[in-house]
């Protein structure tokens, strides 16, 4: 369950991290008009926190 968690806050913060790098560079390419930083932001923390769950399961 643990690893399950983990990989889905990885593989989602990555998608979203790239996203808002990607609308920070190109100005109005992010969907529903949500801010490009904030995006990035809240991706760059999934995928910090699904890291560290992926490090602490234990196989």
């Amino acid at each position: 369950m643990k690893k399950t968690l983990a990989l889905l806050f990885t593989i989602s913060g990555a998608v979203a991290l790239a996203a808002g790098v990607l609308a920070i560079f190109n100005p109005g390419q992010l969907a529903l008009g949500q801010n490009a930083w904030g995006v990035a932001i809240v991706g760059l923390i999934f995928f910090i926190t699904g890291m560290g769950l992926l490090r602490s399961v234990q196989e």
